[in-house]
């Protein structure tokens, strides 16, 4: 007998086979990508964080830090490896720290010096770069783009950002990207800061320069040792933010220029070199009658006092600032040897600093300049073409108060890689140029000009100095018909056993007994009073 089956059972077999079928796959797949994770879970990898760099550092001549100085402290966290709400209270920005816990990925925040560390939480001192009120800015200099463009940060750029100076935390993670807890973490402290260049500057006296010279709108002020050249203290008028370049470049007072770099007319202390040649040649003895004028050829120049000083010597002309009488004293110097000694001094040469730092040479007349009598006469009192650096003035000035010989300046000491060792250092290089005896002659002078003038605003009740004053002609004037002037002094100090040369510039100024003369005798009060603190320590 033959059976029909029957269609529905037909298709309940089809049915129950690829039900059967699909089970099976999805428990294969099911192994499969559980085989999967597992193996992905096991696979280790690393996680590197950085918290900063910490980039080299710019010593002053005592191996302290003028970049560098602070400290900020940085943290990386892992939000499931901490107690958020424990942590939060040393952060220094709460609410930015909740916001990063709630993403769960490790992240940096700032945080307070005590800060405790434990697995999920690293701390690192990362060095402030400047300060809020940066001390010597424009010797540091500044950066862009985290290179230097100016200053000691340009120059000595692959120093100060050499390799090796990120702060950084690594931790294990699974094949997620998960940090392992537990398995330990690899912490780099980088010790970049260490290394840097060391300077020449007292960080204590650029303070004392920095705050006696505050109330110059533009200017300079050196200060140096007399005897190595030793640039103590280094100021430039107006100062500006390192942080805050675009206000600076904005500025109509130009606090990005350097001062103490450029040259400038000089007036009056070059009458310290006219004297100096004269006591070479013998006329020590000169004498003129200053009656508020002289005539040369068929050009008048005045005197300042316009009814005239009298009979004057060398040292009283010194001390009124007579130009009558080094105009006639000059018409009877050896022209050549004349100008050999104010380049031999200094005048007309660069000064060179550091790369990119390099102070101008300035402009020293040429011999046949000043074969014309006119020239001559402006000459041997600092006008006319002459023009020179608060770098040159001082350079002077410490070849007058050391015996006669000019030191190369200099503002940078050596490299260090440790922070206690200076490496490349070389010694003070100086060139005799104006005998003992001359030397001397002018010191008593210059010692005369502030002791015996009682209207000197250099005089000072705790420290005896000798200095001469300028205020030097700069053919401008103001709305009014007043000429601008720059007011100058140059000095030393101790007096009777000199061991600091002073120079002071005020741009536009005025007078250089009004507006120089008192920053100087605050300097060297100052530094003074800081001698005699640090002997007794």
């Amino acid at each position: 007998m033959i059976r029909k089956r029957s269609d529905g059972g037909v298709l309940f077999l089809v049915g129950a086979f690829f039900l059967m079928f699909t089970a099976l796959a999805c428990n294969y797949f099911r192994i499969a990508f559980e085989g999967r994770y597992v193996r992905a879970a096991e696979q280790r990898s690393e996680l590197t964080i950085s918290a900063g760099e910490s980039q080299g550092t710019v010593y002053d001549c005592n191996m302290v830090p003028i970049v560098n100085a602070g400290k900020k402290y940085y943290a990386v966290a892992v939000p499931y490896a901490i107690d958020p709400d424990k942590t939060a209270g040393y952060a220094v920005n709460r609410e930015e720290f909740l916001g990063a816990v709630s993403k769960g990925s490790p992240f940096v925040f700032q945080c307070r010096e005590n800060t405790p560390e434990s697995e999920g939480l690293t701390v690192f001192s990362i060095p402030e770069r400047y300060a809020d009120e940066q001390s010597a800015c424009h010797l540091i200099g500044y950066l862009s783009d985290g290179k230097g463009v100016s200053g000691i940060e340009y120059a000595y750029d692959r120093i100060l950002r050499g390799d090796s100076s990120e702060n950084t935390v690594t931790y294990s993670t699974d094949g997620f990207g998960r940090v392992l807890i537990g398995d330990g973490k690899t912490v780099r402290r980088s010790t970049a800061d260490k290394c840097g260049v060391v300077t020449t500057i007292d960080s204590e006296i650029q303070k004392i320069c920095e705050e006696s010279g505050s109330d110059i709108e533009k200017g300079a002020i050196v200060v140096t040792d007399i005897y190595s050249g030793d640039i103590l203290g280094m100021c430039s008028f107006p100062g500006f933010d390192p942080d805050n370049i675009d206000e600076a470049l904005s500025s109509a007072d130009s606090p990005l220029i350097n001062r103490t770099l450029y040259s400038y007319g000089v007036g009056s202390i070059f009458k310290l070199v006219t004297s100096c040649e004269a006591i070479n040649e013998g006329m020590t003895g000169f004498i003129h009658v200053c009656r508020g004028y002289i005539n040369v050829i068929d050009q008048r120049f005045n005197c300042h006092k316009y009814d005239g000083h009298g009979t004057e010597n060398m040292t009283t002309a010194l001390t009124d600032s007579c130009n009558t009488y080094f105009i006639a004293l000059s018409q009877k110097l050896d022209t050549k040897s004349f100008r050999r000694l104010a380049h031999d001094l200094g005048y007309g040469r660069e000064t060179l600093l550091c790369a990119g730092m390099t102070g101008s040479a300035g402009v020293l007349p040429t011999v046949k300049d000043l074969d014309i009598p006119a020239e001559l006469a402006n000459f041997s009192f600092g006008q006319g073409k002459l023009s020179a650096t608060p770098l040159q003035v001082n350079q002077m000035t410490c070849a007058i108060a050391n015996g006669g010989s000019v030191p190369s300046l200099r503002v940078i000491r050596g490299v260090t890689a440790d922070g206690e060792t200076i490496a490349n250092e070389k010694p003070p290089q100086l060139s005799k140029v104006i005998d003992d005896d001359t030397a001397a002659g002018l010191r008593r002078m210059m010692t005369a000009a502030v002791r015996d003038n009682s209207s000197s605003n250099a005089r000072s009740l705790i420290v005896s100095t000798g200095a001469k004053t300028s205020t030097a002609q700069t053919g401008r004037y103001d709305e009014e018909g007043n000429e601008y002037c720059h007011a100058w002094i140059t000095g030393f100090f101790p007096a009777a056993s000199p061991k600091y040369a002073v120079t002071v510039l005020a741009e536009d100024g005025g007078y250089g007994n009004d507006a120089a003369a008192p920053v100087f005798r605050s300097i060297a009060e100052g530094i003074t009073v800081l001698d005699k603190k640090r002997n007794a320590g």
